[in-house]
């Protein structure tokens, strides 16, 4: 299906566009090799792993990940960028946009990468996102970026590294007060033999938790990127799911019109009657849509997210009927495939990338997790104690759609046991200052970058 959509392009176009997917996978790989050691460095550091079996073993999980995570993470990153303006702009102004967007994020992924600096991919993807998204606006105008999606995850990523920093430490005190008997698991590691079993079990379930979940989350990602893409260079194939049957959308909409058409509104009537009747327009509008009509197909984009926005804040409010709520929460989930949906190909493209990027570059980062971010030696109970809190918060996040810096999220976790073992004074400053200053230095950045990048590209486009 691809190849077909590939032959409708020029050639220029066609180039482009496969450079385009190129550089997507290879930001996935490096995200991969960069975010690796969150996974495995506590299993390589406490003997628990052989460094080849751990990224081998972690990069079949982040695999796993991105298969099973769904897209919820990927329709969020996707929602940073007015993809309906954009859509609507000749193709030399997407590519303009697709690029800037991927050499921001790849070039300063690799850099930090090569400075063996733990660095967010999600700050480094979101802040090329709203770059790109802000010099889009300001000079096209339209709606511009969604300053408020971008305060939503800013806030998770603010908030989920001290989370994970808290979490660790209150984790490490449970610890020492239960595990009284078996003190073993607080001390060093014997580099010369594999720990415990029982030892041995916790910490590769925790690497295994760590990574299936940074593929839900990161991976995900992934997918958000590569559908800017295809939506830039494909908007009609893209804009709207023509992967699943027209009549299933057309259903979902009359069943949201009869359910309110048919439940007491009270106060309500009359705006109950609206929504209603706007569901019945989308409903007719699927009725007689024609496929090749591009502007057609966006503005059933448009009426389908108007009208599944308009349902679920009334249903925050509490505004629909008692008896309609469960029928319409139904019919909004199906009519929501009709414009968040990613191609079964893309997915396992990303998760390919991912889990092969995994098992390569990780030495560097594996590094600092390591050894750079605590004066001490990692112990078996650090080890176990970050994983977890890594695994929890990312899990936790993926599951309400929201981003979060596995990175940071574990990078905490470490300092946060370092600090329970030995106090503050059990950090090394300079590499947590090194990690302050890239999380500081990300987002404004890429913002930067991407913006001078997509002025700068559009000129050639």
């Amino acid at each position: 299906m691809l190849l077909g959509f590939i032959s409708e392009l020029s050639t220029s176009a066609s180039f482009l566009f496969v450079l385009c997917l190129v550089a997507v996978c290879l930001f996935e790989a490096i995200n991969g090799f960069h975010d690796t050691a969150n996974a495995v460095a506590t299993v390589m550091y406490t003997n628990a792993l052989k460094p080849v079996h751990a990224v081998i073993w972690s990069g079949i999980w982040n695999f796993l990940g991105v298969i099973l995570g769904g897209i919820a993470v990927a329709m969020g990153i996707i929602k940073l960028i007015p993809l309906n303006d954009l859509m609507a702009q000749p193709l030399g102004e997407n590519i303009a946009m697709v690029l800037a967007i991927l050499l921001a994020a790849i070039s300063w992924n690799l850099g930090t990468w090569y400075l063996g600096i733990p660095c967010s991919s999600s700050h480094t993807l979101i802040g090329s996102l709203l770059g790109a998204g802000f010099a889009f606006w300001s000079i096209h105008g339209g709606s511009g970026p969604n300053w408020g999606k971008a305060s939503e995850i800013g806030l998770s990523l603010l908030v989920s590294p001290l989370f994970g920093f808290s979490l660790a430490i209150l984790l490490m005190y449970i610890l020492r007060s239960a595990v009284k008997k078996r003190k073993v698991i607080f001390e060093e590691p014997n580099l010369k033999k594999a720990p415990p079993m029982w030892i041995r079990a916790i910490l590769v379930t925790t690497c295994t938790l760590v990574s299936f979940f940074h593929g839900s989350n990161d991976g995900q990602k992934g997918v958000g990127l590569m559908l800017v893409v295809l939506i830039a260079f494909m908007p009609m194939q893209f804009a709207f799911n023509q992967m699943l049957p027209i009549d299933s959308f057309k259903t979902a909409a009359r069943q949201i019109e009869q359910n309110l058409n048919q439940a007491n509104a009270g106060d309500y009537a009359e705006h109950i009657r609206a929504l209603a009747t706007e569901a019945g327009q989308l409903a007719t509008a699927l009725d007689s849509v024609n496929l090749q009509d591009k502007a057609q197909l966006f503005k059933l984009r448009k009426k389908a997210q108007a009208l599944v926005k308009g349902v679920e804040a009334d249903l925050k409010t509490g505004i629909i009927p008692t008896q309609a709520i469960g029928p319409v929460k139904h019919a909004i989930k199906e009519l929501r495939q009709s414009y968040e949906f990613a191609p079964y190909w893309a997915i396992l493209l990303i998760s390919l990338c991912l889990g092969i990027g995994t098992m390569i570059g990780w030495k560097r980062i594996v590094v600092t997790i390591g050894e750079k971010i605590g004066k001490s030696h990692l112990t078996y109970a650090q080890g176990a104690s970050a994983e977890i809190c890594a695994a929890a918060t990312i899990g936790v996040s993926t599951a309400f759609g929201l981003p979060v810096s596995t990175t940071h999220v574990l990078s905490s976790g470490i300092a946060g046991t370092m600090v329970a073992s030995g106090g503050i004074k059990n950090l090394q400053k300079k590499t947590i200052t090194n990690i302050a200053i890239a999380w500081i230095l990300t987002l404004p950045v890429t913002f930067l970058v991407s913006s001078i990048l997509f002025y700068f590209l559009r000129i050639i486009f």
